[in-house]
């Protein structure tokens, strides 16, 4: 018989309790306390957890004062998480209906006098982030925050001198005036975090600094770069998109434990699910090779390279003097120069102006509309080949070829080329360039040598140059599976004129403007060389591509488009 005593009341359990949740330290969250006719079902994320009580049955007691009930307890746990089993209890008939005999097991059957319940969260590793190769590009390490309490400092001077002296070679920013000034702004009862350290730097600094008055170190775990300064302008933001989902499921244990604290037994166990890694489009030796090729220059420089079949990016490089600077390779805006000859040809070339192979005037100054535009150094080729005017960067040539286009034909050809489109990359903050419409023949013509109102960024120009081996633009992507977004992409160029192109581009390496690239076999591109400010200064250019390769590379206040050239050899020279 269920539910009932012998005498004919009904016998009254619970249907349900919900319950507060007390959290324990150290993340431990008790799930029942001895000596009460409740219990705590875990941590309040929520404002609130549920017990559930259910599923009860009542036999007849022989004596018809005491019966056994069970029922089934359903914990909710954080996270959607439950834990169900059955337990018993003792109840005694009294003036007002049947009481519950309390003692632990009436919470669990293993649940000894003196003991509470603990839920103990199970962590996974998080997952690293691999290169295209499996190479881990970032792995979770432990970093040590170096704070200071401005109230327990007692000479904040001296303090703030000694932190400067130990910890500026690990960030320049960090100088005594800059602490003092971070100390002097935090509010009272808060800490001034002065850096956050790799655990063998902190190990290096500590002796000077860990008895400091009113400094406190505080250790985590956080995706950080396996090799230091390695892909500053990519890792960061490939962090901040996937770090989440690299932290997995987190398991659970729920334990007794003692008086002292101490864990007595495991009653239910679920192991953490780690996450997969993820995958970079990144290449490690191609990346490396990049750096390296730009680390001997003085002068801001930015390199990207992108795989023209996939529109992986391979590549996104800058030396000191840029990352100074900001996000020069991805969202820089600089005027292209003679690199930007590579649109006009496709402009004019679709047009039905001119064929590779088209005899046209290269003259050391050319006059449109009472502008004089001349050829570097004034050189003057006289009647040759389009794809030699090319090769050899006529300005006059260009200029004259875009004065004679629709106003808008240079901005429609850049965007078959990816310039002034839109790309939205997970992972990655991106401009192309821009190229405005020009009413006035004076305006495209200066457009049509990459002056003007054209700018463009290395990244854009990498696109560019993808984009000829390709056949069309490429979608960049920088981690596996999460592809780039696309608004304003132009048709692609057609076939003959992408042949004519690639012939006049390996022309430009072979007896151009960037044979000193000739050693190298199979190499394509187009040097530029940008004037800015007063005219008195010049970026360097050179855009390309060797096989399932395209870059770009930009020397910014080079002088002349040398410097870029020497620049990709030696990161083709790297790659091998």
């Amino acid at each position: 018989m269920l539910g009932r005593r012998s005498r004919g009341r009904p016998l009254r359990l619970p249907r349900r309790r919900r319950v507060r949740g007390r959290r324990r330290r150290r993340g431990e969250h008790r799930l029942a306390r001895r000596g009460q006719d409740r219990a705590d079902a875990g941590p309040r994320r929520a404002r609130t957890r549920a017990l559930e009580v259910g599923d009860e049955a009542v036999k007849e007691p022989a004596n018809g004062d005491t019966v056994t009930a069970s029922y089934q307890l359903t914990w909710h746990l954080p996270h959607g998480r439950t834990w169900t089993y059955r337990a018993d209890a003792l109840l005694r008939a009294a003036e007002n209906g049947w009481q519950v005999h309390w003692q632990p097991t009436v919470v669990h059957p293993q649940l000894a006098v003196g003991q509470t319940l603990g839920v103990l969260p199970q962590l996974p590793e998080t997952a690293p982030v691999l290169d295209r190769d499996g190479v881990a590009l970032m792995r979770p390490q432990t970093v040590i925050g170096v704070v200071v309490d401005p109230q327990k400092t007692g000479d904040a001077s001296a303090v703030a001198g000694t932190l400067a002296k130990a910890l500026h070679r690990y960030e320049p920013s960090v100088t005594g005036r800059s602490v003092l000034d971070g100390m002097s702004k935090t509010k009272p009862g808060d800490a001034y975090s002065v850096i956050t350290l790799r655990a063998g730097d902190y190990q290096r600094v500590k002796p000077a600094i860990y008895d400091l008055p009113g400094v406190r170190f505080a250790s985590q775990e956080r995706l950080l770069p396996v090799t230091r300064g390695f892909g500053q302008q990519v890792l960061p933001g490939i962090r901040a998109l996937v770090e989440q989902q690299l932290a997995g499921a987190a398991g659970w244990r729920i334990v007794t434990r003692d008086v002292t604290g101490g864990e007595v037994s495991e009653l239910k166990a679920e192991p953490p699910r780690p996450a997969p890694a993820v995958t970079s489009t990144l290449s490690t030796k191609i990346q490396d090779a990049a750096e390296k090729a730009l680390d001997p220059e003085p002068y801001p420089a930015a390199l990207v390279a992108i795989q023209p079949s996939t529109g992986d990016i391979l590549a996104v490089a800058q030396n000191a003097a840029a990352d100074d600077e900001g996000s020069l390779a991805l969202s820089g805006r600089y005027p292209p120069g003679s690199t930007f000859k590579i649109v006009t040809a496709a402009a004019a070339l679709s047009a039905g102006d001119a064929e590779a192979g088209s005899p046209v005037d290269c003259p050391g100054t050319t006059t449109v509309e009472n502008r004089v535009i001349p050829n570097e150094g004034r050189f003057d080729l006289g009647r040759v080949p389009l794809k030699t005017a090319f090769a050899r960067s006529c300005n006059t040539t260009f200029a004259r070829l875009a004065a004679g286009l629709p106003a808008s034909a240079l901005t429609d050809t850049a965007r078959s080329f990816g310039i002034g489109a839109d790309f939205v990359v997970p992972g990655l903050t991106t401009v192309t360039g821009a190229v405005p419409a020009a009413d006035s023949a004076v305006q495209r013509a200066e457009n049509g040598f990459g002056q003007g109102t054209v700018v463009v960024s290395p990244f854009g120009m990498a696109l560019a140059a993808a984009t000829v081996p390709a056949g069309k633009v490429p979608t960049p992507s920088i981690v596996k599976g999460m592809p780039a977004t696309t608004k304003n992409v132009g048709d692609p160029p057609s076939q003959d004129v992408l042949d004519a192109l690639r012939d006049m581009m390996r022309e430009v390496v072979t007896a151009g403007t960037a044979t000193g690239l000739r050693d190298i076999p199979d190499v394509a591109g187009k040097t530029g060389t940008a004037q800015f400010g007063d005219g008195s200064h010049s970026h360097g250019w050179f855009v390309g591509y060797r096989g399932d390769l395209a870059f770009a590379v930009l020397l910014t206040d080079a002088g002349s488009s040398r410097p870029a050239v020497q620049a990709a050899h030696r990161f083709l020279a790297g790659i091998g």
